[in-house]
């Protein structure tokens, strides 16, 4: 399968460079030059395969021949060793729960199939391969679990001083080994400008192999778009077929996986696109005019994300159709205040703890099946994380109810082992140079 920019549709590249590049040096993403609808006895019997027999067929027909299909196989059963179950909370209401994976989030699918990717196509002898990533929360933590020990690489955490969870903290700094952190003092947005201007400085790639583990490379989308068939199989279990997906948004690679799966022949009805106050994405879809803003901290830190970058494939995806775009796409976003009346409305209602993203999908789910006709469809919203990551801003007596897995309680006591920068490119770069 073959590759081209977004920002170079008549540029060509394997699956191989376009994992390892991450992103072109026009500073677009990489996207499939073809993406070809699955075919219609796969799509109508979803319900009679597993979560890897889906992944299989799924990644194959994003990968033509760049795997061979036995060692696809085996990269997903290793990297896709855990379950995403659709629990049904109410009549036509389920949530999917995405957090079994090591690292207790939804990017978990990304980073364990992204990592394996690299580590096949690595070659005895070749140059390490450094892997940047910048985080807003859960993205550092499933990047670190995914490639910890892998042979040959190196992995550099940059994640915004004060902006992440304690938990969070401690799984991106505790690592030691080939993962390394840095703190920076500023935003998300902040430091993931620092990562996209290493990819394009001409000093840093002669030195070292850059490449990317955020949602920006192509290796992070494709396996999220697992979870996606996978949940509408387990509908079709239950005898549903019309299915509407709210989910969590922030740099919008999950929503960006969730469009894909649909352009491969998933017959979802609507897409919902749940945000907090950084909201650009939804006043884009209500106005029509696209304007990045400098983010804002929230308590759902992982969607503090103010320029999702990711927005540049979904458009790639419509091409020039902007109201086909917005026909699919409804967005919502919601203040803290409301973010917390429903962490306690879930939990009253169902006695199931949401956390903070989890909860803001679970409300722009209900705010849009209001104005729809009664069976129409029925409703999935993506749980991300575990609530246990989230203690502090939770109300206390629903914090205690928290069952907390026991690979958290085995955090505490570590030592948080981090650099501390500025935003300044110059200085990262600094860092990058003198600590080879």
């Amino acid at each position: 399968m073959k590759y081209y920019s977004t920002n170079n549709t008549s540029a060509r590249v394997a699956f191989k460079e376009a994992v390892f590049n991450s992103m072109p040096q026009d500073e677009g993403l990489y996207m499939p030059v073809s993406i070809a609808r699955l075919d219609e006895g796969f799509l109508d019997n979803l319900d009679s395969y597993t979560l890897p027999e889906i992944a299989f067929h799924v990644a194959k027909n994003l990968l033509g021949d760049d795997i061979p299909e036995n060692d696809l196989k085996a990269i997903i059963r290793e990297a896709i060793n855990f379950y995403a179950p659709a629990v049904e909370l109410e009549e036509r209401i389920y949530v999917l729960e995405l957090f079994h994976g090591p690292s207790l989030a939804f990017k978990d699918f990304g980073a364990r199939f992204m990592s394996r990717v690299m580590s096949y196509f690595l070659e005895a002898g070749e140059k390490q391969l450094d892997v940047l990533v910048a985080t807003s929360g859960d993205t550092g933590g499933a990047v670190a679990l995914g490639f910890l020990g892998v042979p040959n690489t190196r992995v550099t955490i940059l994640y915004p001083k004060g902006k992440v969870s304690g938990i969070q903290e401690l799984q991106l700094t505790t690592n030691g080994r080939n993962i390394r952190a840095i703190e920076v003092d500023g935003t998300f947005d902040d430091c993931q400008a620092l990562v996209k201007q290493a990819f394009t400085d001409p000093q840093l790639n002669a030195k070292f192999r850059l490449t990317s583990a955020n949602s920006i490379n192509i290796a992070r989308l494709i396996p999220q778009t697992f979870y996606y068939f996978n949940a509408y199989a387990q509908l079709l279990k239950e005898g549903k077929s019309k299915v509407v997906f709210s989910v969590p948004s922030g740099n919008f690679g999950n929503i960006g996986a969730g469009l894909l799966a649909w352009k491969m022949g998933l017959p979802v009805e609507q897409f919902i696109a749940a945000t907090n106050a950084n909201n650009t994405v939804p006043e884009f879809l209500k106005t029509g005019v696209y304007q990045a803003r400098p983010s804002v901290q929230t308590i759902s830190n992982a969607m503090d994300v103010g320029n999702p970058s990711n927005w540049v494939r979904i458009e790639d995806m419509f091409k020039q159709d902007s109201e086909g775009l917005k026909r699919l796409i409804t967005g919502f976003s919601y203040t803290d205040e409301e973010t917390l009346a429903a962490v306690e409305k879930i939990y009253s209602l169902y006695n199931y703890i949401a956390c903070p993203h989890t909860a803001i999908a679970w409300q722009a789910l209900k705010d849009w099946q209001q104005d729809q006709p009664a069976g129409k469809a029925t409703g999935v919203f993506l749980s991300t994380a575990h609530p246990c990551k989230f203690p502090d801003v939770l109300p206390e007596h629903i914090a205690k109810a928290i069952v907390i897995p026991e690979e958290v309680k085995k955090l505490e006591g570590k030592t948080k082992q981090a650099a501390s920068l500025g935003t300044g490119f110059e200085e990262f770069k600094r860092y990058l140079l003198e600590n080879k």
